[in-house]
């Protein structure tokens, strides 16, 4: 008993040093790709101010009173924002299978001796962790542009909810880098036709209850639609985390459920892959 305890304690570092050592070839990766990473960033900050610039010219033509454009500007800004984050997750792991392949290296990667586990969990945390500075330095340099303030935001809640809802992010995020693995000449495009699609239904520029009836049933579905939900409450309208709970328990539910089961989709992916010979090298 005391000899399973130990060897449990040994390799549960074992595997945060392996889990880390993901995470810093991820960041070599995009330190490689670094024209990527401004090509990104720029295109962030453009969208962000081409959409929420959208409030301003509403509250000029007369389509919302001058009362009304703040909490419009904030509205379309969380939106982005969140959309920013969002695909910045989903695209670390695409484009690192993408990437992968160019190097040579994506056979050699599925055949390291390492939990499949651990290898996603260090790259999923590196991709939350970009996203989240990303996402802050297109917010560092988009509200100059706009004379807003934050009077009654809960930012403890709008911080619980982001921590919360990334994990089904997380769980997308593996789900998408299936995609490039199993089709190399297509599945990039295919996993930004899945964004399109979340963009669709989440309502991540306008109010969920403007879509028609099935695509608002399929809003349910998306739980970045709860994340935005959550954020905005928080921010917009100053609900704390006590507020938040059952945004939180839905959040936290997606979680549960799509984490495992893409782990397993992606195992199984892979086992196909390894099989069908889809791990070769492109370009």
């Amino acid at each position: 008993m005391r000899a399973a305890e130990g060897a449990v304690a040994l390799r549960s570092p074992r595997r945060v040093a392996l889990g880390w050592a993901f995470f810093e070839r991820q960041a070599n990766l995009w330190k490689r790709y670094w024209a990527w990473e401004v090509v990104w960033l720029v295109y962030g900050v453009v969208n962000t101010l081409a959409i929420t610039f959208i409030a301003k010219q509403a509250g000029r033509s007369g389509l919302a009173s001058v009362s009304e454009v703040p909490k419009l500007v904030l509205f379309l800004l969380i939106g982005t924002l969140t959309w920013a984050y969002l695909s910045a997750v989903l695209d670390d792991m695409s484009l690192v299978i993408m990437w992968e392949r160019w190097e040579g290296t994506i056979e050699h990667t599925f055949m390291t001796p390492v939990s499949r586990v651990v290898h996603l969990v260090g790259m999923s945390v590196f991709g939350v962790v970009h996203a989240t500075l990303r996402t802050l330095l297109i917010l560092v340099c988009a509200l100059p542009f706009f004379d807003i303030g934050f009077p009654h935001a809960s930012w403890t809640a709008a911080a619980v909810v982001v921590a919360v809802g990334s994990l089904s992010l997380v769980g997308l995020g593996i789900l998408t880098g299936i995609l490039p693995m199993l089709y190399p000449e297509r599945g990039e495009q295919m996993s930004f036709m899945v964004q399109a699609l979340i963009l669709l239904v989440s309502g991540v520029y306008y109010g969920i209850d403007v879509l028609p009836g099935w695509l608002q049933a399929c809003s349910a579905l998306a739980p970045t639609t709860y994340m935005l939900r959550g954020i905005r409450a928080a921010v917009i309208g100053g609900v704390g985390v006590g507020g938040q709970l059952r945004t939180l328990v839905v959040l936290g539910a997606f979680g549960v459920v799509m984490i495992p089961g893409s782990l397993a989709a992606f195992s199984g992916a892979e086992r196909w892959a390894k099989k069908t010979g889809r791990l070769k090298r492109l370009g």
